[in-house]
């Protein structure tokens, strides 16, 4: 039973990982995270679409890049159940093979490298497709949001 206990938590764990690898953005940034700070989620360009003077064109190719990049996590996110299946089914044994189940590790890790490689290409085609001066607006509206004391009510 301790065994299967294990494979569980391994499996749920693998599922969590994953999970928040798929999610097309991220809560906001934490402040050491230098991607963050130069690369724009969607939701905040929606949020400031306004603000930046997007033009119908920019929302255009940023809706495209958002769908194609669903339409690959949905594919992703069959593949990752699938290995995460597999490495369960690895765990589950008595006596765990470790070449076996760490050669699954690596499959499944896979296919959460393209999951993440996936969401850094959309955030690079949001920031392609916006102007250097729509960019500034967004930087410092994620910077107000951030701090709570330099927010306007």
């Amino acid at each position: 039973m301790k065994p299967l206990r294990l494979s569980l938590c391994a499996a749920l764990a693998v599922f969590a990982i994953t999970a928040a690898a798929q999610q097309p953005t991220a809560p906001q940034p934490l402040p050491d995270d230098p991607l963050a700070r130069v690369l724009f989620p969607p939701e905040l360009v929606m949020q400031h679409q306004q603000d930046i003077a997007l033009r119908a064109e920019q929302r255009a190719v940023i809706t495209k890049a958002i769908q194609d990049f669903q339409t690959k996590v949905v594919d992703l996110q069959w593949r990752m159940q699938d290995q995460a299946q597999r490495l369960a089914a690895l765990l589950e044994k008595p006596t765990v093979d470790q070449a076996a189940a760490l050669a699954q590790v690596d499959e499944v890790l896979g296919v959460e490298r393209e999951v993440k490689r996936a969401h850094i290409t959309l955030l690079i085609q949001i920031k392609n497709t916006l102007s250097a001066e729509q960019q500034a607006k967004l930087a410092a509206a994620r910077a107000t949001a951030a701090r709570p004391d330099l927010r306007v009510y």
